[in-house]
């Protein structure tokens, strides 16, 4: 894991230890000072021999020595020799912001392939190890360091470059502007935030390289450092853990607090100026205890948050209803795994809240800021973002597998009641437990997150193809989450209560309700809460869709019309698994010991009736229908499908199956020209719902040689019955015309009449004209290694009996003229012989 940055250097002599070895370069740094913006590189006086040094030692020393050493430099040097050193330390972990310095490739690093290099990273990126050390020892002496803005979310970045200030107080006070002859705004951070804002970015910029790799995200070094963060600094359990000390009486100071006298402006809002509303960082002077104890679980949620999730703002979202927009950002199945493990950690988070005391003494004890910022959490930091998030996914992620993180991470979001502390009762007849009533609240503030991320979930479904066994188990997993009891009565309730007659709340007041003033820290001045739930479901409602939004109710006419044309579609897909379960079971009934030479009879008679679906198994088969009967069942539950509707539906996919139990014709027109598809025949035949029986229909001499024929065969006997055909044809053709026995004898051999379908197998021409091509010798069958393999068969078994080849052969030829005649007195039809 070479950093690609690194410069060429010599190495010092291996006695003398780290620190002294570093130690004579600190001279060489000029500090700017507390609280002196920028990156300490370009403002250096002289070049950083240090910084040189471990540039070199990049190159020419293993990862493993490279962090000892690095581990040695940051406990023994102070914060003044380490502050030009951190933004090249934390560009070489993380990579670069445009992605051109891999860095580690934390997301490709796994411990089941690189155990050394994963286990020293992992301990070196600790909460609690050199890397945060490192950070708390800068932090302590207020540097700050500079982060571009261009590399910011586009929302963001947009706001910004508008001079608008941005919605997250992340951002206030900390917006730098170029002085003469600057390339670009920066936004001025503490090294926690500097190293923090780095750490998340690098999940976006570095996706390309770990798409290469084909590894398990889950596994990586960057989602168990994702995890390990989420618990030291949003901890379940006790209190957030305070920094190591790192001197005698030393404490971290906690940012410069943001002024309760600069407004908030907010997107749709009054756009003022930041030249005007920009204030400079000056040190603390009242700030508020409270404030300080989680400064650090504020900041690392914001910026884990921002770099994540607000990547389309609701002026966005807006815009890209439409499907001709082109998005500008897209997110990976890394990126969703990730989001996934922060809303899980998030449910457990506020889920272990303490509740309130009953009480009256104990209401007078103000709760800690850490139990307050569980209180408000998901609600203002996570919630709109995640939901604008979920509604691009849905909207213009691929017909694919791999939506399946999507789904599993909106599942999540779905049900914090999986997350809560206390364990359900344990059910003894197994069945899903009841949805307790202690949650109607959080459904109520979230139904859009439940009733249109549902119908857009309908939507996606009705366009996938469900003998998959992984898109039927996706439309089992929501179905059995929206089954769970008491679900749909709550998200019925809540629809209600939006839909009560309410006074008409004041234009934009929704958005206030949402995103209370930022003046302070997130626990200053709340807007008080209201009693009338009606309310609380229309703030959520307008602040996300708009104040003129056309509400589409879950439980309306034109979802449960969704929801019957999904039935629908599952009864469809389950017969279609069926009859692709009942022909791989006919085949393997079917197979002998020609097997061997892979040829079928349905090969043999010129047709073809296999089908990709035929590949899937039918283990997977099995899965499908289980899925999708679970589903259907699920389904009815939730809508109260009616018992007799679905019934007859079953049966209209029953009658939709021919006597022999294959699949009807796609949908078709007749036209002058044949047969021609409708769209309804496309969907069917691109999901496998229907298929044409594709048979051969012109000369059969001419057919492709198959695989169960000889090539060499073919083509000298095709060339043997041309020149007999040419050399015999008027004498078969005066044979044949005969009318007693030996005429019929010879039409039975000789001629093969154009083929009476029985069906119509593909969209051919209407007024097709057959031709007949009169008496000829066919000898192609004698090429089929079933033949051959036969003749040998025979000569082989009647050499045990002392029969030589030739007396075989007039046994075989006497033995098929008895089966000839008894044919040709027999049949009531004249047939072409098939051999």
């Amino acid at each position: 894991m070479t950093h690609k940055g690194c410069a060429e250097g010599g190495r010092e002599p291996v006695s003398r230890s780290c620190g002294e070895r570093y130690r004579p370069f600190a001279a060489l740094f000029v500090r700017r000072g507390p609280g002196a913006g920028g990156m300490a590189g370009p403002h250096l006086q002289q070049p950083s021999f240090l910084l040189a040094t471990l540039k070199a030692d990049c190159v020419n020393k293993p990862f493993v020595q490279r962090c000892h050493d690095l581990k040695t430099v940051i406990d023994e040097l102070p914060a003044k020799e380490l502050h030009g050193i951190f933004p090249w330390l934390v560009e070489s972990i993380f990579g670069s912001l445009d992605g051109i310095i891999i860095g580690w490739n934390l997301l490709c690093l796994q411990g089941r392939t690189n155990p050394t290099e994963y286990s020293v990273a992992l301990d070196f990126l600790d909460p609690s190890g050199p890397m945060m050390k490192l950070v708390y020892k800068l932090q302590t002496e207020e540097y700050r360091y500079d982060f571009p803005v261009s590399y910011l979310p586009g929302p963001v970045k947009a706001s910004i470059q508008e001079q608008v200030l941005p919605e997250c107080s992340l951002y206030h006070n900390k917006v730098q502007f170029p002085s003469s002859g600057g390339l670009g705004l920066n936004l001025v951070l503490n090294p926690f935030e500097y190293y923090m804002f780095y750490f998340a970015i690098s999940l976006i910029t570095q996706k390309s390289t770990s798409v290469t790799h084909h590894v398990s995200p889950s596994n990586s070094a960057y989602f168990i450092l994702v995890d390990t963060y989420l618990k030291c600094f949003l901890p379940t359990e006790g209190s957030v853990l305070p920094p190591p000390p790192l001197n005698p009486g030393g404490a971290i100071p906690s940012p410069t607090p943001r002024s309760p006298a600069v407004p908030f402006t907010s997107y749709g809002m009054h756009h003022t100026s930041l030249l005007k509303r920009h204030i400079a960082h000056q040190p603390s002077l009242n700030a508020d205890p409270a404030s300080q104890e989680i400064w650090r679980s504020e900041t690392l949620l914001q910026i884990f948050v921002e770099m994540w999730l607000h990547h389309y703002s609701l002026e966005m979202y807006q815009k890209m209803q439409s499907p001709h927009v082109k998005e500008s950002f897209k997110p990976t199945e890394e990126h969703v795994l990730v989001v996934r493990l922060l809303v899980k950690h998030l449910h457990a988070f506020s889920n272990s809240l303490k509740p309130e005391p009953l009480s009256p003494s104990a209401h007078s004890h103000t709760a800690s800021p850490l139990e307050e910022f569980k209180r408000v959490v998901i609600p203002r930091f996570v919630r709109q973002k995640l939901y604008i998030f979920l509604q691009h996914c849905f909207g213009h992620w691929p017909l694919d597998a791999s939506f399946r993180a999507v789904l599993e991470m909106w599942l999540s979001y779905l049900q914090p009641w999986r997350y809560a502390p206390e364990k359900p009762p344990q059910s003894t007849e197994h069945l899903p437990h009841s949805v307790s009533e202690k949650w109607a609240t959080f459904i109520q503030e979230n139904l859009l997150m439940y009733t249109k991320l549902f119908a857009g979930f309908l939507n996606r479904a009705l366009r996938t193809d469900l003998v998959s066994p992984k898109n039927a188990f996706m439309v089992f997993r929501v179905a059995k989450v929206f089954a769970q009891p008491n679900l749909a009565e709550m998200i019925l309730k809540g629809e209600q209560l939006f839909l009560q007659p309410e006074l008409v709340i004041p234009h934009r007041q929704h958005r206030l309700f949402m995103t209370p003033t930022f003046g302070g820290a997130f626990f200053s001045s709340w807007p008080p809460t209201t009693a009338d739930a009606s309310f609380k479901v229309k703030s959520h409602v307008y602040s996300l869709e708009g104040q003129d939004c056309q509400y589409k109710q879950m439980f309306g006419t034109e979802v449960r019309n969704l929801v019957l044309k999904l039935a629908q579609l599952i009864c469809q897909a389950q017969q279609t698994a069926k009859s692709i379960s009942d022909h791989s079971a006919e085949t393997m009934a079917s197979q002998s010991f020609f097997s061997w030479f892979r040829f079928t009879p349905s090969e043999m008679n010129g047709s073809y009736t296999g089908n990709d679906l035929d590949e899937i198994g039918q283990d997977s088969i099995k899965k499908t229908d289980e899925y999708l009967e679970k589903a259907l069942e699920y389904l009815c539950q939730i809508f109260k499908l009616n018992g007799a509707q679905l019934t007859q539906m079953m049966k209209n996919c029953e009658t939709a199956q021919d006597k022999n139990g294959k699949n009807q014709l796609p949908d078709c027109i007749e036209s002058e020209d044949g047969l021609i598809l409708t769209p309804l025949g496309r969907y069917q035949i691109i999901n496998g719902l229907r298929r044409f029986e594709v048979q051969y229909q012109g000369d059969t001499e001419l057919q492709p040689i198959r695989s169960y024929e000889n090539a060499t065969l073919v083509r000298l006997l095709f060339r043997l019955s041309s020149v007999l055909n040419a050399r015999f044809a008027d004498q078969m053709e005066v044979l044949c015309s005969r009318e007693d026995f030996v005429g019929r004898l010879c039409r039975y051999h000789l001629t093969k009449p154009h083929l009476i379908q029985k069906i119509r197998c593909s969209p051919m021409v209407k007024d097709r004209t057959s031709q007949n091509w009169g008496p000829r010798i066919s000898l192609r069958f004698l090429a089929s290694y079933r033949t051959l393999i036969f003749l040998l068969m025979t000569y082989f078994t009647a050499s045990w009996f002392n029969i030589g080849p030739v007396s075989c052969t007039f046994i075989i030829l006497i033995g098929y003229f008895l089966y000839a005649t008894i044919m040709t007195f027999f049949s009531e039809r004249w047939k072409p012989h098939e051999h």
